[in-house]
């Protein structure tokens, strides 16, 4: 056999396939002819409903379309909590639900379901079983409101749009209810709750919900509550809900209502308040005024250290649950909102500026008589004396308005205004306080001739009773003024703190100057033969007391001139002297039974701040000094 032939490539043979099948046509034409006649029935079952739908319930669709809408509404944020300094709750809010009804669409619903459910019986029959359940569930009142079957009923049975049930019920049952009739609507609401009651609600305020508001939430009306509304309210959400056309009515039912954005909770507030002092300064305060038979009473307590006020009472308070009730003097926080002349308590003002400047020390030695002529105006002392051979201390401890004159002329009347701005008077101390009052301290260059013959002796000018105590904590801080303040911290709801630092500190004396005011000012409280000052009442054995005493007189509406019969009643004092820890001032609007002194009343406070944080006794008991002599 011949071989290949050279340089040819070999070819591979070609296949040999078999002739091919004939195709089958008769199942094509089957699948098409099937196909066809489902998109002819498809389209003839939609034609068929579509002609149902605009012919037979066009109307009663028509009619629910026009009876509800899609609406986007806020999500009230949860309101953060209001605490004292150790924790305990002054103010907070729990969740509840109100119970509300449709009662118009309740029956048309029904109309509606009737036709197709011939069985379901009467609509009275639907409300009545809707009211014995919900009092099966309740009981017969919630928070004084009555939900019994009756009353209940007479509601469900009201021809309204909107009828609200109940009020403030407990989120559980209120789910048991609305998931068992899908007739019955449920709605957010926010219990204020403030647990200690009239504790603090000059300061704390009130808040309740506002249905009238948009978004319903709870809203701050007096106090903090108002003042740090935004802060407390945190951010609202949203959500789309159905709604009835006319009003924004959420329709009740399943799957009505669908979340868009989460609401972030408001912050809460850390006082500087400290509960267990202010409920003991509160009852204090109160007994103390209605026994001196005062129109009103005050008193404020401060950290030395930090300006932080530790309480803050007031004699008249109000029930924050009930505040509508009250009358303006219960809602007014009189500590801050509230001016008065300060009397003797301001003569701290020149002694602290004449040590300062060298003019006077504590044993300088002042020929006093019993008045002075200051331009045209004569001022006397409160008694009758010839010429005294006073000490400086004496002059103070005595309360001579005539020796603190001939000091405040040897410092001069520029100064002594500089040192007025230096304490703090004439403007607020930004305490975080709403309605705090600034003060009035008259322009230098509106003073007239006997201008300077009263503010030296506190008249002529006003000042609130925390600025009052301001000036104390200056002397008792080693001469540094910290303005006082109410707010410690902001608490995220994550548990996040944000401390607020002490404000900015201003030096008003040099520390050996504030120690000297202190050592010479424990004399006020000093009980001794011929040496006694004008507070003896207001020492606290086993305690160096350094204060002041303060009379000033009244306006008299009627003449426009100084009573003699009204005063504001003042204390201003430190705890210990000798080693600071509490400042305590108090205010009395003209007491009219028993002692007219406010010292009595120190010596109670300083008597339970000594226990309460266990203030170490003095390291010895101050020294008699000479006062006249």
């Amino acid at each position: 056999m011949p071989g290949p032939s050279r340089g040819r490539p070999v070819r591979r043979p070609l296949s040999v396939r078999g002739p091919a099948p004939k195709r089958r046509r008769g199942n094509s034409r089957v699948r098409l002819t099937v196909g066809r006649l489902l998109l002819v029935g498809a389209l003839v079952a939609a034609g068929i409903k579509l002609v149902h739908v605009q012919g037979f319930q066009a109307e009663a669709l028509s009619a629910r379309a026009e009876r509800q809408r899609a609406t986007p509404i806020d999500i009230p944020a949860a309101r953060g909590s209001i605490l004292d300094r150790n924790g305990k709750q002054l103010a907070f809010s729990v969740e509840a639900r109100a119970l509300y009804a449709v009662p118009q669409l309740m029956r048309q619903t029904w109309a509606e379901e009737l036709e197709a459910k011939p069985e379901i019986g009467s609509f009275e029959d639907r409300v009545a079983a809707i009211a014995g359940f919900i009092e099966q569930t309740l009981g017969r009142e919630v928070n004084g409101q009555k939900t019994d079957r009756d009353t209940i009923l007479a509601k469900l049975s009201k021809d309204t749009t909107y009828i609200e049930l109940v009020d403030n019920v407990d989120p559980g049952k209120a789910a048991v209810i609305t998931e068992k009739y899908a007739d019955i609507g449920s709605e957010y609401r926010a219990v204020r709750v403030y647990p200690n009651g009239e504790l603090a609600s000059n300061i704390v305020g009130a808040a309740n919900w506002r249905r009238d508001k948009e978004p319903p939430a709870t809203h701050g009306l007096l106090g903090l509550e108002n003042a740090q509304d935004n802060l407390l309210a945190g951010s609202n959400g949203r959500r789309v809900v159905d709604t009835m056309q006319g009003n924004n009515v959420v329709i009740p039912g399943p799957g009505r209502s669908r979340e868009l954005a989460a609401a972030t909770p408001g912050k809460s507030l850390e006082l500087t308040l400290d509960v267990d002092t202010q409920y003991a300064l509160q009852r204090m305060v109160k007994d103390y005024t209605a026994k001196s038979a005062a129109r009103s009473g005050s008193a404020v307590v401060l950290d030395r250290r930090t300006g932080e006020i530790l309480a803050m009472a007031n004699d008249k308070t109000f029930d924050p649950y009930d505040f509508g009730k009250a009358s303006e003097d219960q809602l007014r926080n009189i500590a801050v909102t509230s001016v008065f002349e300060p009397g003797s308590v301001n003569k701290i003002v020149t002694a602290a500026t004449a040590i300062e400047d060298g003019v006077f020390q504590p044993d300088s030695v002042l020929q006093v008589d019993d008045s002075i002529k200051v331009a045209d105006r004569v001022v006397g002392d409160a008694w009758p004396h010839g010429r005294l051979d006073m000490t400086f201390t004496g002059v103070f401890a005595k309360s001579s308005n005539v020796g603190t004159l001939m000091a405040a002329q040897e410092i001069g009347r520029d100064r002594y205004y500089d040192m007025l701005r230096k304490f703090g008077l004439g403007e607020r101390t930004q305490s975080g306080l709403p309605g705090e009052e600034p003060g009035f301290v008259p322009p230098l260059n509106q003073w007239s001739g006997s201008t300077f013959g009263n503010l030296p002796i506190g008249q002529g000018l006003n000042m609130t009773l925390l600025q009052m105590t301001g000036m104390y904590q200056a002397i008792a801080n080693d001469g540094v003024r910290i303005p006082p303040r109410i707010v410690r911290a902001e608490v995220s709801a994550d548990g996040s703190r944000k401390e607020m630092g002490p404000p900015q500190s201003e030096r008003v004396v040099s520390p050996q100057t504030a120690k000297t005011v202190r050592e010479m000012f424990r004399a006020v409280v000093q009980n001794a033969p011929g040496q006694t000052g004008t507070g003896p009442s207001a020492a606290l054995p086993g305690y160096q007391i350094s204060g002041k005493t303060g009379t000033a007189q009244q306006i008299d509406a009627k003449c426009g001139c100084y009573s003699n019969s009204q005063h504001w009643i003042t204390f201003a004092g430190i705890l210990p002297a000798d080693n600071p820890r509490f400042v305590v001032g108090i205010m009395l609007d003209n007491p009219t039974v028993g002692p007219q002194s406010a010292a009595p009343l120190f010596h109670d406070i300083a008597s339970y701040l000594s226990q309460r944080y266990q203030v170490p006794l003095s390291a010895e008991q101050s020294p008699i000094v000479p006062l006249v002599l």
